[in-house]
């Protein structure tokens, strides 16, 4: 598979099914530093990324909401101050697609590229 990150999202329609745990197993080594987390019952993909004042955190979260917009893919974002932590799942499955591995590693390239 080539990297995730070069990867383009479309919509997750409401059918297509939740990645199983060998999938997950099989995809987390491309992105290290994400961990699998249950919140209300759903699987998501989370990291929290530093950075040096709440100005950056911002800029980061606004890089975040132009990658969601432009795959139409869409993460809680919790901006404080020197943090950023997001957030993926698919909401219209309730659960871990493709999708999110793909956006999370988007996520990694932008904050490498910051």
């Amino acid at each position: 598979m080539s990297e995730l990150s070069n990867h383009q999202c479309i919509a997750t329609p409401k059918d297509s099914p939740k990645l199983r745990d060998s999938e997950i197993a099989q995809l987390q080594p491309q992105i290290p530093d994400w961990v699998v987390e249950t919140n209300n019952e759903i699987l998501r993909l989370e990291n929290t990324f530093s950075f040096g004042n709440f100005i950056e955190a911002m800029a980061f979260a606004n890089k975040i909401a132009d990658i969601a917009e432009a795959n139409d893919h869409h993460p809680a974002l919790l901006v404080q101050y020197g943090s950023v932590k997001v957030s993926w799942w698919s909401h219209s499955i309730g659960g871990l697609h493709l999708n999110d591995f793909v956006l999370a590693a988007k996520t990694d390239k932008a904050y490498t590229n910051k």
